[in-house]
């Protein structure tokens, strides 16, 4: 299942990096899939829950910071937030955009990479050198490890 998932993940990304190919875009194809497949299981019809929404699980101050990007490019209206975050393109242009803003180095071994950006997606950029649960981030780990060298 975690293998099937995340190839659909990593396929849907793939995609929409492939449209986007213009964009500065700090994020890897197997990055973008791999935090989408540890914050729901990249499950695109998640819809919102509290304060996160979509299959990156970001909030309204996420996508704020993001830019407010907007589904197809639309004009920011009331339901802005939730139809970009809801989709799995717009939703990876928000986490692309706040990359572009907030990346840094959050492990301290001198590079930017995609634990990083884990990091940063996950705890903020302002924490991104605390911890992180260990279940989240081994699940993180096996999806790099898995779709890495392919």
């Amino acid at each position: 299942m975690f293998a099937r998932a995340s190839l659909v993940a990593v396929t849907v990304i793939a995609l929409f990096c492939v449209h986007t190919f213009a964009q500065s875009q700090p994020l890897s194809q197997v990055c973008l899939g791999c935090i989408c497949e540890v914050s729901s299981g990249c499950n695109t019809t998640i819809g919102c829950s509290g304060a996160v929404c979509g299959p990156f699980g970001i909030t309204w101050e996420y996508w704020t910071d993001a830019g407010k990007p907007t589904l197809n490019n639309e004009q920011l209206s009331d339901n802005a937030y939730p139809k970009c975050v809801n989709d799995p393109y717009c939703a990876a242009a928000a986490v692309q955009n706040y990359m572009n803003k907030f990346g840094r180095d959050c492990t301290g071994n001198g590079v930017v990479d995609c634990e990083d950006y884990l990091r940063i997606h996950r705890l903020g950029a302002n924490g991104c050198n605390g911890a992180l649960n260990s279940k989240y981030e081994n699940r993180f780990k096996l999806c790099l490890r898995t779709f890495q060298n392919q």
